[in-house]
């Protein structure tokens, strides 16, 4: 089997993941956002959904919080070789945390035209200005990560 498809097949299985958590999120009356961060063995690092509201939290985003979870799991900061995977395109915020932590990839599901950190708004992963790039995958699941988080904002607004 050819390795591209292998990794599109590994990357649909982990994003998957990423939209449990993201439901998760979602139940709990957060946006429903979800994250975790796989080894380069595969091994699964760490999972998160957002809780920004719950931990009355503004840095309490899904990816901030897999990060955190996984650096605190191996017992280093530095996520070398390791890859997030996201429901959105994690924002400024959370794209500074990932060169800081040394990602090496990063996989999201749905575009952030307001907030996006990777592409989208700015690009972070490619800035020549870092001392760390990150390579990014974006449209993994695309359209259930996106129908998740219009479907909660239609909700909300009673639509």
């Amino acid at each position: 089997m050819d390795s591209t498809l292998t990794q599109n097949m590994i990357d649909d299985q982990y994003m998957a993941l990423a939209i449990q958590e993201a439901e998760k999120a979602g139940q709990n009356n957060e946006v429903p956002i979800g994250s975790l961060i796989v080894a380069k063995s595969g091994e699964v690092l760490s999972k998160a959904g957002n809780m920004t509201i719950t931990q009355s939290d503004p840095t309490a985003h899904a990816e901030m919080l897999a990060i955190r979870k996984a650096a605190y799991f191996i017992g280093n900061y530095r996520l070398t070789g390791a890859t997030l995977y996201t429901t959105i395109e994690p924002c400024i915020m959370c794209m500074g945390a990932i060169v800081h932590a040394r990602l090496e990839r990063v996989v999201f599901g749905a575009d952030d035209p307001k907030w996006g950190g990777a592409g989208s708004l700015y690009n972070f992963a490619d800035d020549p200005r870092l001392n760390h790039r990150v390579e990014l995958i974006s449209g993994v699941l695309g359209e259930e990560c996106r129908a998740l988080i219009q479907d909660f904002f239609r909700n909300k607004r009673g639509k």
